[in-house]
């Protein structure tokens, strides 16, 4: 039987040229300057470029890379020789959905106007706009993308090929970007165009769709997660009330549908169109679904559409390697005391160049062991409660409940699991965590259990708590959050931390 590997598809090498717009996009927390950024952003791409794991197999190398000022866009541009081939990548905001949809302020919308095109005026969304500036404007050692793209043009072989390639917000500024470079000059040489969107809200309306697809492109696709929010922007977001099947859910409740509402009516009056031959994915919801989303809470319903709408989603629809994960952490022990506390950072993806910070104070020493897998370090000067994170290359760890620690104590109280998670007034609930203190107080929504037993105070600690009586009515969910309160905290909110009340 051969080991040879099949030859990825097109789709996958671009939807994983996207997906690497992302490595090292969150700033570390105790403070960088762009230039600082940009230099390990560049670093954490190259590594990702040069992984012969993944779909694009060590074959693109990173010639130019900038980011905005804001860090709210980046792009970078990756060439093939073997294949004569060019690829700009665009990275659009990095945050959640809602934020996502609601920073393209598509309320106002402004012409589409690159150098005397398109020939009659073609209406975009003022954030389209704005993000579009930005991205052809930013500049890398003394070089815009143009610049960038002109030189690395210059030293090819005769009828290169362009690939203008983005996910999410990335996708809906490289339907912008690739009109933009159709009508630059470049010196000698005439390059062939691609353009390669995934997950990507549209930029503006019926005339600017049309004027997209009436380019010459050697290809010109949308891909799309048939369950994903964000590329409904802003033509059938309604749509996405009748989501997602139950079981095994979340099927949208009141809240939710009236949020998808209010998304929904951000544009006013202007009526949008996606261009491109549009490539539709994963028809079939429950053979990919995030299984801790699935309860009738807006919470998990977004959490959910992040799922469907992230990288390692596509990758995964398209059948290709997830890239390389950033630093993640787990846990850590010894997550309370005065500065020069012993901690140990569990977690994956420690390594060469790895830094820690407590909030926004860096570790000055730190031991990573042989397997990556663990950090020793000693708690730097800082007073209250933080998170204590991970950056290198690759990215930087989010922080994570667990990964707290409170200087002087006492130690955060964190709930992990609650079994079951689902019964009526008066069930017995099991509550586990880290935290627990004798005066442990229990609260199912905004009301409190009528019997709390505190089973044991250590890691992990035990509560069993009866449900009370649930509050009823109109706007209230049956699926409410369990917090736990105890030596002045209260136990973060999640998946974790959700009981269900059934009918009867």
């Amino acid at each position: 039987m051969s080991t040879e590997q099949a030859t990825p598809t097109t789709a996958q090498v671009a939807m994983t040229l996207a997906a690497i717009a992302a490595t090292a996009a969150t700033p570390r927390p105790s403070g960088e300057t762009p230039a600082e950024q940009c230099s390990r952003i560049s670093r954490g791409v190259a590594a990702q470029l040069a992984e012969p794991s993944l779909a694009t197999r060590n074959e693109w190398s990173l010639t130019w890379l900038a980011l905005s000022p804001d860090n709210a866009n980046m792009a970078y541009l990756a060439a093939n020789p073997a294949s004569n081939a060019f690829a700009v990548v665009l990275r659009g905001t990095v945050a959640n959905v809602t934020d996502l949809l609601e920073d393209l302020d598509v309320g106002t919308v402004v012409p589409f106007a690159i150098v005397g095109q398109p020939p009659a005026a073609v209406a975009v969304s003022k954030g389209a706009m704005e993000a579009f500036t930005q991205v052809v404007t930013a500049s890398a050692a003394g070089a815009t993308l143009v610049q960038a793209l002109a030189d690395a043009l210059a030293d090819a072989a005769p009828n290169p090929t362009v690939h203008v390639i983005g996910h999410s917000l990335g996708g809906c500024l490289a339907t912008m970007v690739a009109p933009y470079l159709q009508t630059q000059t470049w010196r000698g040489v005439t390059p062939r165009f691609a353009l390669r969107t995934f997950a990507a809200p549209t930029a503006g309306g019926r005339d600017f769709a049309r004027y997209v697809d009436s380019l010459p492109w050697v290809a010109n696709e949308r891909h799309y997660n048939a369950w994903d929010l964000v590329p409904q922007a802003w033509t059938a977001l309604d749509d996405a009330k009748t989501w997602y099947p139950d079981p095994p859910g979340p099927a949208a409740n009141e809240e939710v549908k009236a949020v998808i509402t209010a998304i929904a009516a951000l544009p006013g009056p202007h009526v949008y169109a996606q261009p491109g031959r549009a490539d539709r994915l994963h028809r079939d919801y429950k053979s990919d679904y995030d299984r801790v989303m699935v309860k009738k809470t807006v919470q998990d319903f977004m959490g959910q559409v992040a799922f469907q709408h992230a990288n390692s989603t596509y990758l995964r629809l398209l059948g290709a390697p997830d890239v390389l994960p950033g630093p993640v952490v787990r846990a850590i022990t010894g997550n309370a005391g005065p500065a020069g506390t012993g901690v140990v950072i569990a977690g994956s993806g420690f390594g060469a160049g790895t830094a820690v910070d407590f909030g926004t104070v860096p570790c000055p020493d730190l031991v990573v062991s042989g397997d990556g897998d663990a950090i020793s370090v000693l708690a730097p000067p800082g007073v209250g409660v933080v998170a204590v994170r991970v950056t290198n290359d690759l990215g930087t760890s989010p922080a994570v409940p667990l990964g707290q620690f409170a200087y002087g104590g006492p130690a955060p109280v964190v709930l992990t699991d609650i079994a079951p998670d689902s019964g009526r007034k008066g069930h017995r609930v099991t509550i586990t965590g880290v935290g627990f203190g004798s005066d442990a107080q229990v609260f199912f929504g905004d009301n409190p259990s009528p019997s709390v037993e505190v089973k044991r105070s250590g890691t992990p600690g035990e509560i069993v708590a009866t449900a009370p009586v649930p509050t009823t009515g109109v706007g209230k969910p049956h699926t409410v959050d369990v917090t736990v309160l105890s030596n002045g905290y209260s136990s973060p909110t999640g998946p974790a931390a959700e009981f269900t009340y059934r009918e009867g």
